[in-house]
């Protein structure tokens, strides 16, 4: 292809850069402008999306970028997460006297590098596209710079994180050493045969560091600490994007470059998920804080989607997609949730601040309802299609007893979302509760309204986009 049309299909990246470079400019200059900022995030957040659904597709820069159903539907989700997370963090920062204007910029280089990874179609562009898309959650973490539990969530993310990507970059120079190139499709046709050790080795590594990125267990000792003290607004980010487009990257990878080796990577894809489904289940049992009562839920809910991706088939890698992108619209509504709720100006965070909310803020209450039953898998909430979907995939691939296992993590997990509702619903409260932002509360209820009854209309649009976003990686 010729650099033009190269260019072109780096449409939406190039915006998100332009626009980032602009307004990191622009904010130096006049700090405290945070509408224009806002606006122009979202604006430009809007442009990519465009260009992402609308643009062309094909392969470029010597095959190192892929635009096809599968980018173009996972940056949609990831822009429209992306531009409901500004006003949400701006909003709460305001609150609390805190005017950073490098946040709207720091959101659009972490979609940047999430764009990056769900194109990538070598092994250095994902490393690129991993790295943009992790440093700018790393000072995301910590933005919220006179709290040291926000200093700390950071420092902990930033040292994990460097821990995964060199995991990360040793897996790859495994695979380059021993398959002789990069390029996904080059890969493949080494690795046609099944996987050598010295390839599988390298596979097993980039496994792992990609694992830590979904925060996956057991590479999931960064979550719990880094959800407690990083700002709601940022977690509610998160939570939510940055694990769609790392499923992606997960996806393509295997599939388009170790599809010859797909019995040996969904044996070790199994087990990951597995575990990751008991340790969200079984450690949510003791938890009192809500936001690290959530990251074991997240966690949990990665297995599920890994789950997904291990049945090796386009039926799973549609269900992993589809379960993706229910789960980032009810963790989204939750956290929103949590940033709209105060007590004198203090966050409530604990099961107990949740004590007899239903009376006081009965919106939020019904919310907060909402989103627990749909991580708890209850029909006709959205979670419960987003895993009837999962174990569909699992049966059909003769992951059975997988899926048997990951229901009965659905049953423990069941104890802690119902807890929550008990309070909200049950307990006397001791009131007082401040006036929730308008931003905040908005966007919660309408989550809240897509958890159910919208996610019933919403399937018959998304299940057809990403079954063709799937079949994109030429499964069977």
């Amino acid at each position: 292809m010729t650099f033009s049309a190269d260019i072109a299909l780096a449409g939406p990246q190039l915006t998100l850069a332009i626009a980032a470079l602009v307004l990191l400019v622009f904010g130096a200059f006049a700090p405290r402008a945070t509408t224009v900022m806002t606006l122009g995030s979202v604006a430009a957040l809007a442009i990519a999306a465009y260009y992402a659904a609308f643009g062309t597709q094909g392969r470029g820069f010597a095959g190192g970028l892929v635009a096809d159903d599968a980018s173009a539907f996972s940056q949609v989700a990831i822009f429209i997460a992306s531009a409901i997370a500004i006003p949400l963090g701006q909003k709460w920062f305001a609150q609390r006297n805190i005017r950073n204007f490098e946040f709207p910029v720091l959101i659009l280089l972490a979609a940047l590098g999430m764009a990056m990874m769900v194109s990538a179609g070598d092994l250095i562009s994902l490393y690129i596209g991993v790295e943009l898309q992790s440093l700018a959650l790393y000072v995301l973490a910590a933005m919220h710079r006179d709290d040291a539990k926000a200093s700390e969530a950071g420092l902990k993310y930033f040292v994990l994180g460097a821990l995964s990507s060199g995991l990360l970059l040793y897996g790859a120079s495994l695979i380059y050493g021993f398959a002789g190139s990069t390029k996904f499709d080059d890969i493949a046709v080494a690795v046609q045969a099944g996987a050598g050790t010295g390839v599988l080795f390298g596979l097993v590594f980039l496994i792992c560091g990609l694992a830590f990125k979904v925060s996956a267990a057991p590479f999931h000792m960064w979550t719990p600490d880094v959800y407690e003290g990083a700002p709601t607004p940022v977690v509610a980010f998160f939570a939510g994007a940055p694990k769609l487009a790392a499923m992606v990257l997960f996806a393509r990878a295997l599939s388009e470059g170790f599809s010859g080796a797909s019995a040996q990577w969904g044996q070790v894809l199994v087990i990951i998920a597995l575990l990751s489904i008991g340790v969200g289940a079984f450690a949510g049992l003791a938890q009192n804080n809500l936001k690290r009562l959530w990251a074991y839920s997240s966690i949990a809910n990665v297995g599920y989607a890994v789950l997904g991706l291990a049945s090796g088939t386009a039926e799973g890698v549609q269900a992993m997609l589809v379960f993706m992108v229910l789960y980032m619209v009810d963790v989204t509504g939750f956290f929103a949730c949590l940033a709209a709720l105060s007590r004198a100006g203090k966050p409530m965070e604990t099961i107990q601040d949740m004590a007899g909310l239903m009376k006081e803020r009965p919106g939020i209450a019904l919310a907060m309802t909402a989103f627990s039953l749909s991580a708890l898998g209850l029909p006709p909430f959205s979670g419960f299609w987003a895993k009837f979907y999962v174990f569909k995939a699992a049966i059909n691939s003769g992951l059975g007893v997988a899926a048997v296992i990951g229901l009965v993590g659905s049953v423990v997990a069941a104890y802690y979302y119902l807890r929550l509702i008990k309070v909200m619903w049950f307990d006397g409260g001791v009131g007082g509760t401040d006036t929730p932002p308008v931003e905040a509360k908005t966007i919660a209820i309408a989550a809240a309204l897509f958890s159910f009854p919208l996610v019933l209309g919403a399937l018959v649009f998304i299940d057809p986009l990403a079954k063709a976003a799937a079949a994109a990686f030429g499964l069977a």
